[in-house]
């Protein structure tokens, strides 16, 4: 390997923050037993909503698909735990903007026993080619562990040729814990997973990418690859530094390149994905384990016993808190995600999905509160820690101004939603809102467009037909 490849290279922007993961090392990882109930919502991904193949009276086992993927860019789901489904309604969800959405009620009937009939283990997957690894990783419904729930198998089935390979553990964001922990304890999973998506992708290269505030983690790593640079596998430390875990920061840290303006990485020959993701990647060809569970970080001064817990997929998260000791008196917000890129919620009835990285339940104090928004006086300071170099005062006001054209003009979509530029704003104007809000509005304009493309061409066809 070149002595280019183990050069490090800097990102614009970016702020050092105060960590706070020490909390949820306390106890050793645990595998939370399943609850009484499992919700499991139809659209953890993104892409299309997965349709039920089960209906309400129906049995249903471990590993068994509930609802199928019908389009490209979806996921199926599968039961996380064996029992009985007992309704698919509107519930309450983890997702913004979302309140509620179509979920599948299970109640458990404790055994957590496995389907029969599932597809063979594929521990020889040199052997097998890659569209049929591809396969499996699709009906094992792995999306991206990072946040993002992308398909995974979309993501391994790039357009063009793949260089390299990196595999994000690089938790920047203050409190989350759940990537480290999981290199800590599974890491020989992680690097089996890192072996078989480069084999699938063709990658020459694979790079595992972590903070240099996480050294158990890379010791464990490097003691389970045999070195630190072992037969085309690398594991490299970052700068702590926020967001230096988001994908095209972490792009530019590793290998210098940039990638382009509206574009994605595998157009400059490279693929991001999570560890946690290769670790499912793994499980789901070696052992023939779907989608099923995912460790959390549970944390903040607002929860008794704050860990890491590996969750069956649909838990309530108020089941969740319970099993760590139940809130603390001076519990104030609950958070999914951490304190710049996650969103509160108001209920704790909404189920842990595969996006589900962090519940932070905030004591009193323990988070600055939003402060009333003022004008905007130009200072330019949001522009100057933007890690994707954008004018975030421009975009803002043509979002606020509806002026959703103007704002694509400088960039919105580039836009990673990390916070920065509303962390330092002293106007304290909550920028990422209206970025997200017009990105929204975007979307929706654009999915009636093409709603009503084709219903026209529905309604042209039917009249060429009856002619």
């Amino acid at each position: 390997m070149s002595e280019r490849t183990h050069r490090l290279w800097d990102f614009p922007g970016g702020l050092r923050l105060e960590g706070r993961k020490d909390q949820s090392f306390r106890l050793p990882l645990e595998r939370m037993p399943p609850p009484q109930r499992i919700v499991l919502p139809l659209v953890q991904h993104i892409g299309e909503r997965a349709d039920p193949l089960v209906k309400i009276g129906d049995k249903v086992l471990k590993g068994q698909i509930v609802a199928r993927a019908d389009d490209y860019i979806s996921a199926p789901v599968h039961a996380s735990t064996s029992g009985v489904v007992v309704d698919i309604d509107e519930y309450a969800v983890a997702h913004p903007p979302e309140l509620t959405d179509l979920c599948m009620v299970i109640e458990t009937d404790g055994r957590d026993t496995w389907v029969g009939n599932r597809p063979r283990p594929m521990r020889e997957y040199q052997r097998i080619d890659r569209a049929t690894l591809r396969q499996r990783v699709r009906e094992s419904g792995i999306v991206g562990l990072g946040g993002a729930a992308f398909p995974t198998a979309v993501k391994l089935a790039p357009s063009g040729q793949i260089g390299t390979l990196i595999l994000n553990g690089a938790e920047c964001e203050p409190y989350i814990s759940c990537d480290e922990m999981l290199m800590r304890t599974r890491s020989e999973a992680v690097i089996q997973g890192a072996r078989i998506m480069r084999y699938i992708l063709g990658a020459s290269e694979c790079v595992i990418a972590l903070e240099e505030s996480a050294p158990e983690a890379y010791a464990t790593l490097c003691g389970a690859l045999d070195g630190e640079d072992v037969d085309g596998i690398r594991i490299a430390r970052v700068p702590n530094r926020y967001p230096a875990g988001g994908e095209r920061q972490l792009i530019k840290v590793m290998t210098g390149l940039e990638v382009p303006s509206g574009g994605l990485p595998e157009d400059i020959g490279i693929i991001c994905h999570n560890v946690g993701t290769a670790e499912a990647v793994f499980r789901a060809v070696a052992h023939s384990e779907p989608l099923l569970s995912r460790i959390v970080t549970v944390t903040g001064q607002g929860v008794k016993q704050p860990r890491n817990l590996e969750v069956l997929l649909g838990t309530p998260i108020a089941d969740v808190i319970a099993h760590c000791g139940g809130y603390a008196d001076d519990v104030e917000r609950l958070i999914i995600g951490g304190p710049m890129m996650g969103f509160a919620l108001d209920t704790d009835a909404a189920p842990v999905v595969k996006a589900t990285n962090c519940i932070l339940a905030a004591a009193r104090g323990e988070l600055p509160q939003p402060a009333h928004p003022m004008p905007c006086i130009r200072c330019g300071d949001c522009a100057s820690v933007c890690p994707a170099i954008l004018l975030p005062q421009e975009i803002y006001w043509y979002a606020k101004a509806g002026d959703l054209e103007r704002a694509q003009d400088y960039n919105l979509f580039d836009c990673i939603e990390c916070g920065c530029c509303s962390y330092v704003c002293p106007s304290h104007l909550p920028l990422v809102q209206y970025y997200r809000a017009a990105k929204r509005k975007i979307w929706g304009e654009e999915r009636d467009q093409h709603t009503a493309h084709i219903a026209h061409r529905r309604h042209s066809l039917m009249h060429a037909e009856r002619k």
